[in-house]
């Protein structure tokens, strides 16, 4: 896979064209229409891969048109996971998409929601910034809309700055931003802007034809508010048949080597070739004037190799349950997926994960059929009993277990109950006179009312004590994790806790805050108020999860 795209002769590497650089950001805007979930992250993150590898400074930026100030209030359920940034932005799922490809951190300014724009606006209309302008969507909505994308391209000096506008071509909520887009183009010069329109291309099983009517419908609607797309990426379950390709092209005012065929593929990093291979990146040079840098890149080999690692270990699996509140749509956990299977990228195994639903499960006795049980983050108490009982199932079957900020505490409640007898042992979280409150809330959150951007966010450094299986596992005594809580390990309960064997092996906040536990003589048993998922990429697996699967694999 991608051998044709990343084996490349050392000894004639083309250089960049050092003219280009930074002299004009290069701004692509990918729309999507039809329906939600075709992939325009994917898509996104793809292209942006494509010319990170072509030695371009990239970096990409996500519209959500919902008024949310951030995704940190949003059922995981509807809306997929809360993904978290270094700088502590609860952003949508697609940041992490974006930092797992090019493999750097992605700011929370990168999440551009309406509830921002407005606030700005508003905020700056009662101070009178506007000097008595009647204040409107035109221009001054879709003026903030362009500061916010422009001042990022200029603050970081960027190449390319790939920006996803989330939502569907023709909802009423996307039209301001789809507006700013096509200022743009005309703002920054048609040299310098480029449009990506993600579709579909259905095939009926009656018919068997690939249908090219939703494509038409949806760049029309694109075209009638003043938007041509240069590309259009087609989702379709095959590969674009040429005649189906020439009929859109027919249809949307696109050329047909522009019409690009993104069908199914067996692991979302295949994308970066599929897109590669039907001369994206070609195109795209041209269009934007920069000749002869295709080939310009060292790291092509190393992206050849972790690409290679994800699809490859089919015969040799570790099957994982993971048991969360949120399993009804598998999205609601994408970072911690994606860890599992990065980690088992690197030891060469294919992760099996079945997701199972803590207020559902009744007989425990079916996780003694998995060789790990992974709890990841959650909130509340529905669900809550169903974990702590699964945390107590691992440590007394001596099955590996990872527990992940929620299954962090909740192990620590299933320990106090079972092994130091405290019957009421609880989260104050889950009861609030409960009398051993072994998870108490943070005392910075006792007078917080707003739910929304309050919890403990982003990274903090955590200190890791000497000869644990934490500094072994970390090779570390000092590590960045990103956090997500507002609930925390009762210190009074510390000494009793270890009296029992269970250890406390890493703190923060000079010592206030608890931020693993570990069993040393269970096989593997560890449990993190941090979310290490979050840190996880391609070829370079997060710590806690390759050792989770190096436990689980040894059968």
């Amino acid at each position: 896979m991608i051998a044709g795209l990343f084996n490349y002769d050392r000894q004639n590497i083309q250089k960049p064209d050092t003219r280009f650089i930074n002299v004009q950001t290069k701004f692509i805007f990918v729309t999507g229409g039809v329906m939600s979930g075709l992939g325009k992250g994917v898509t996104t993150s793809s292209i942006a891969k494509l010319l990170q590898l072509a030695d371009q400074k990239v970096s990409c930026v996500k519209i959500d048109p919902y008024l949310n100030y951030d995704a940190g209030t949003m059922n995981p359920v509807a809306h997929g996971e809360v993904f978290v940034t270094d700088d502590g932005g609860e952003c949508d799922m697609d940041i992490g998409n974006y930092e797992r490809f090019l493999n750097q951190n992605i700011p929370k300014s990168h999440n551009i929601t309406t509830a921002q724009v407005y606030s700005s606006v508003i905020e700056a209309e009662r101070k009178g910034e506007y000097l008595g302008a009647c204040v409107q969507i035109i221009p001054h909505i879709t003026d903030e809309i362009k500061n916010r994308i422009t001042n990022i391209a200029e603050d970081e000096k960027l190449d390319f700055l790939i920006v996803e506008c989330g939502g569907t071509v023709g909802d009423i909520e996307s039209l301001p931003f789809l507006e700013a887009l096509r200022q743009m183009r005309v703002e920054e010069g048609p040299e310098n802007v480029i449009f990506v329109h993600v579709t579909l291309a259905p095939s009926l099983d009656v018919v068997g034809e690939q249908k090219t009517k939703p494509t038409q419908h949806s760049v029309q609607e694109l075209r009638r508010i003043g938007i041509q797309p240069d590309f259009l990426a087609v989702r379709c379950t095959l590969p674009l048949e040429e005649k189906t390709k020439k009929k859109i092209a027919m249809f949307t005012n696109v050329t047909p080597k522009d019409v690009l065929s993104c069908h199914d593929a067996k692991s979302i990093f295949e994308v970066p070739q599929m897109l590669y291979d039907q001369g994206i990146m070609d195109s795209i040079f041209t269009k934007f004037g920069k000749v002869g840098m295709v080939n310009a890149s060292s790291n092509w080999d190393k992206w050849n190799e972790i690409a290679q690692t994800m699809v490859n270990h089919e015969n040799d699996k570790v099957k994982i349950a993971m048991i969360g509140k949120y399993v009804t749509l598998p999205d609601s956990y994408v970072s911690v997926n994606h860890a599992l299977k990065h980690a088992g990228a690197a030891i060469g195994k294919s992760v099996d994960i079945d997701w199972i639903d803590s207020e559902s499960i009744t007989d425990y006795n079916i996780l003694s059929n998995y060789d790990g049980i992974l709890v990841p983050g959650g909130f509340g108490t529905r669900g809550s009993e169903g974990i702590i009982q699964t945390a107590n199932y691992a440590r007394e079957k001596n099955i590996p277990y990872l527990g992940i900020c929620f299954g962090f505490q909740l192990a620590a409640i299933a320990f106090g109950r079972n092994v130091m007898k405290l019957e009421d042992a609880n989260s104050t979280e889950i009861k609030a006179d409960t009398k051993n409150p072994i998870v108490d809330l943070l005392p910075e959150q006792k007078d917080v009312s707003d739910m929304g951007g309050s919890l403990r966010l982003g990274a903090n450094d955590v200190i890791i004590k000497d000869n644990t299986n934490a500094q072994k596992i970390y090779s570390a005594l000092t590590i960045s994790k990103r956090h997500r809580h507002r609930y925390e390990i009762n210190k009074d309960y510390i000494p009793e806790f270890e009296k029992k064997g269970l250890i406390f092996s890493a703190y923060s906040d000079g010592g206030k805050r608890m931020e693993m536990l570990e069993i040393p003589s269970h096989k593997f048993y560890l449990g993190v108020q941090f979310h290490p998922e979050f840190n996880s990429r391609p070829g370079f697996p997060e710590e806690s999860f390759s050792a989770f699967l190096k436990a689980a694999s040894k059968k």
